[in-house]
């Protein structure tokens, strides 16, 4: 998946067992969809504080940040509760979502990445890094800004 390609509605449980479409997201705002391998871990801790500290931020740029993992529901709510989050973790159990997207690795856990989604369906942005892990949220920020510039 690369900028300008347009994003193929899915539809998986999040954190609370509902039922969320990717077109039921982009209702409320682009949205700034980030993989991280496994909930809990330092890493992916660390990165998904960064972008509820930084939720506030993403929102008044027109956007909202949701996570998605491989990881169980119970996994995915014990995470949010845990570091009390404030946004949707989506589960991918099955990884049908991040072979769409093309973040599945031949071995181990998957690619750390983040896809800015206009409501249109297409990508605004892509973020790849899988040791700095600020730098999601602050360049999908920067993604954001932009498109309210035009």
């Amino acid at each position: 998946m690369d900028v300008g390609d347009i994003v193929e509605d899915f539809v998986l449980a999040d954190d609370e067992g509902v039922e969320r479409s990717l077109s039921g997201l982009l209702e409320g705002g682009p949205v700034v969809l980030f993989f991280y391998p496994a909930a809990l871990s330092p890493g992916c801790t660390m990165e998904a504080c960064h972008f509820r500290d930084m939720a506030g931020e993403l929102r008044a740029a027109g956007g909202q940040p949701v996570g998605i993992s491989g990881d169980a529901i119970e996994r995915q709510a014990e995470f949010s509760s845990k570091h009390s989050l404030g946004y949707p973790l989506l589960s991918d159990a099955d990884g049908k979502v991040r072979a769409t997207f093309g973040i599945n690795r031949s071995f181990g856990l998957p690619r750390r990445m983040t896809f800015v989604i206009d409501t249109d369906r297409r990508v605004l942005a892509v973020v790849k890094s899988e040791i700095r892990m600020s730098v999601h949220a602050d360049k999908a920020l920067a993604a954001l800004q932009q498109r309210a510039r035009g």
